[in-house]
């Protein structure tokens, strides 16, 4: 059981979520029903919390949550009571895929992952490639291609984007930095 209070940033679908929300103003007993509502582009998912004395208790199955689309999501915490609604805030959240319930083929690489290895990928082609051709036109249409350093520079990109996706990443460690001396 997850005592913090609030629900996660972080949801990991297929596994059984469980958090307790207290609401000092919006107390169970007094006959209030917490609610979430996750919400993206594609599909929108409601949680509702059942009564554990004063206390919400959210307590979704592992089978409830393996049909949940991975992807980010706004979280919206409201309090019901008969007619009457109060919304307590909203915040971003992540969803992650069940990757146990994936079958052969599925990439977990984020999309900045997957454009560094392309990148990286590229400039092996280049480099061994002899007799580079940078540009050709056929029939009045043109087509450049990137050279070694313009390589470079987007793979240089997209390690400080995959970078930072690392640091984001709840337990990650602070990047090392460099501490430069002059004697």
């Amino acid at each position: 059981m997850d005592s913090t209070n609030t629900i996660p940033a972080v949801l990991q679908a297929g596994d059984s979520l469980n958090w307790r929300r207290s609401l000092q103003a919006y107390t169970a007993t007094d006959g209030w029903t917490l609610h979430y509502r996750l919400v993206n582009a594609t599909t929108t998912i409601d949680i509702t919390a059942t009564a554990d004395g004063d206390d919400h208790l959210v307590a979704i199955p592992a089978s409830t949550s393996a049909g949940y689309a991975a992807g980010d999501y706004t979280a919206v915490e409201y309090v019901t009571k008969g007619a009457d609604r109060a919304t307590l805030g909203q915040t971003a959240l992540t969803i992650k895929p069940d990757i146990p319930a994936m079958g052969a083929g599925f990439d977990a690489r984020t999309p900045a992952q997957r454009a560094l290895a392309d990148l990286r990928a590229a400039l092996n082609r280049w480099l061994s490639t002899q007799g580079h051709v940078s540009e050709y036109e056929i029939a009045g249409r043109r087509m450049r291609f990137a050279n070694v350093g313009e390589i470079r520079s987007r793979i240089a990109l997209a390690e400080q984007e995959v970078a930072r996706e690392q640091a984001a990443q709840p337990g990650a460690k602070p990047p090392a930095r460099r501490l430069l001396v002059r004697y």
